[in-house]
């Protein structure tokens, strides 16, 4: 581990307390003068402006400023029907935590994309907290950016002023991968290795970003924690879902002029429309617009900027345990178990023959423990499985992961979607993660593989475990647990189960 006085004493003329205790923080770089703030030797920048943007327009990037600004308060997050505060539309910030403020340090970067889908979720959320992370060696930056229909409405087809609207919130990220590349180097941070990292929508986001040429040679390295997206919805799709939201406003595609000048509470309200396409509120996600999306990135295969940069794959042990309610479900019986597990999944397997072939290998499950497994093998798992085969196919293979520890805390939910968020930045504390001797122990092995990665593109080093990568002879992935150990195809029947099943994107 780096430790922060290390970084501290080499850049003191940069930071105006030592290395312990709060003070003050100062670095200069193209885009202006930021003052931030320091506790415990980890200078810490918030809200720091990275673009500007009209409601459904591309962002554009903000001139330089020459006076000083204040970075000491988080920006606010997208508006949405969640529990962030405060909400804006003028919401793109981002963060940044650093140990060492200084260009000539030249410390690996990692740039994290929430999750919450496409919909809601903000980086302001306290288990996103980089400075324990930066502790260990890196600079650390997360991003807010636009979501739902401020994001992705797709209105091109009815107004050309709106071209880019189905993927402006994909704009925006790269529009903060920019400000990164032109900046970062004053804040102690390597512009040729930047490694973006997301939790479920934020990986899937990160995963859309390879089927967009402005994004390529933005980031060297991707690591995507329960967050795939094997295809992106099509145009027409995109465009009936638009229909069924504006008419939900009672707005003609052909006059949009109301749509600027709503208050966004009613926008954000018409999301709960129902989807044309899926029983769900309609949903927004990026659109293969041939403008900004060329192709999908994972279908037919990896994307060629997808087979440029090093990847780490992985999730949860019992994804969907986080989206039910454990006591609830305890009622599910029998007779009912195969139709819900075939509304979850993305395939089109014989749900009949999945729930027999679950009771035969486990036949102590009850109809919930048995609906769980099913559909976090088929519905959370596979998509993952997909863009690791191929990227072994490409030649290219990834390193994958499944986090296994159940929470402490919440214990009926065992390792549930989104568990592993505290566990990387090590914000254990307040969290379901619990912050026990096997929690931390957890944490800091997890911790050492990404900050491995991002320096060098392998989350092997000096000290470690051997982690091979997922190649399609063994299917090598390291199971975080409290032995961690390598193994090769984990959910090996589970795989072949599913696998003679087209798997279908969510909203695609």
């Amino acid at each position: 581990m780096l430790r922060r006085r290390t970084f501290v004493a080499g850049s003191a003329a940069l930071l105006s307390v030592p290395a312990r205790g709060q003070g003050r923080a100062d670095v200069t770089c193209p885009a202006g003068r930021f003052k931030g703030d320091q506790v415990d030797g980890i200078a810490r920048f918030r809200g720091i402006r990275y673009g500007r943007a009209e409601r459904f327009r591309r962002a554009a990037a903000v001139p330089p400023s020459s006076d000083p600004i204040r970075a000491t308060a988080f920006g606010p997050a997208c508006p949405q029907r969640g529990k962030y505060r405060p909400q804006s539309e003028d919401c793109l910030f981002l963060n940044i935590w650093t140990p060492a403020a200084d260009a000539r340090s030249r410390l690996p970067v990692m740039v994290y994309v929430h999750g919450g889908a496409y919909a809601n979720g903000s980086v302001t959320d306290p288990e996103n907290d980089g400075a324990l992370l930066a502790e260990k060696g890196v600079v650390l930056v997360t991003v807010n950016h636009r979501l739902n229909a401020l994001g992705y409405l797709y209105l091109a087809p009815f107004d050309g002023r709106f071209a880019d609207s189905g993927n402006n919130g994909q704009l925006d990220l790269i529009l903060a991968l920019q400000w990164v590349r032109t900046n970062i180097a004053a804040f102690g941070g390597d512009p040729a290795r930047v490694t973006m990292f997301g939790q479920s929508g934020g990986g899937a986001k990160i995963v859309t970003l390879t089927a967009m040429p402005e994004a390529r040679g933005l980031f060297h390295r991707a690591a995507t924690m329960s967050g795939q997206q094997v295809a992106v919805t099509g145009a027409e799709r995109s465009a009936a879902r638009t229909r069924t939201y504006l008419a939900a406003l009672r707005i003609s595609p052909h006059d949009l002029s109301p749509l600027l000048a709503f208050p966004v509470e009613r926008l954000l309200e018409a999301l709960a429309t129902r989807d044309p396409f899926e029983d769900s509120p309609v949903y927004m996600g990026p659109v293969f617009d041939r403008r900004n999306v060329t192709r999908h990135p994972f279908r037919p295969d990896a994307a060629p900027a997808a087979r440029e940069i090093a990847w780490m794959l992985g999730g949860t042990r019992d994804e969907t345990r986080a989206y039910f309610d454990p006591e609830r479900m305890r009622t599910l019986g029998w007779n009912a178990v195969g139709t819900k597990i075939a509304a979850e999944l993305p395939v089109k397997a014989p749900v009949e023959a999945v729930v027999a072939e679950y009771r035969r290998r486990f036949p102590a499950y009850s109809p919930a423990d048995i609906f769980f497994a099913a559909t976090s093998d088929g519905r959370s798992w596979r998509p993952m499985l997909e863009e690791a085969e191929a990227l072994a196919r490409a030649g290219r293979p990834a390193f994958v992961y499944q986090f296994d520890f159940p929470s402490p805390v919440e214990p009926a939910r065992g390792a549930f979607h989104a568990l592993d968020i505290p566990f990387v930045f090590g914000t254990l504390a307040d969290s379901p993660a619990g912050t026990g001797a096997e929690a931390r122990a957890i944490s800091a092995a997890m911790q050492d593989r990404f900050v491995a990665f991002a320096r060098t593109g392998t989350p092997n080093a000096r000290g470690l475990q051997p982690w091979p990568a997922y190649r399609l002879r063994d299917r090598a992935t390291m199971v975080f647990d409290r032995q961690s150990r390598v193994v090769r195809d984990p959910r090996s029947w589970q795989r072949r189960l599913f696998a003679p099943y087209p798997y279908t994107q969510p909203g695609t």
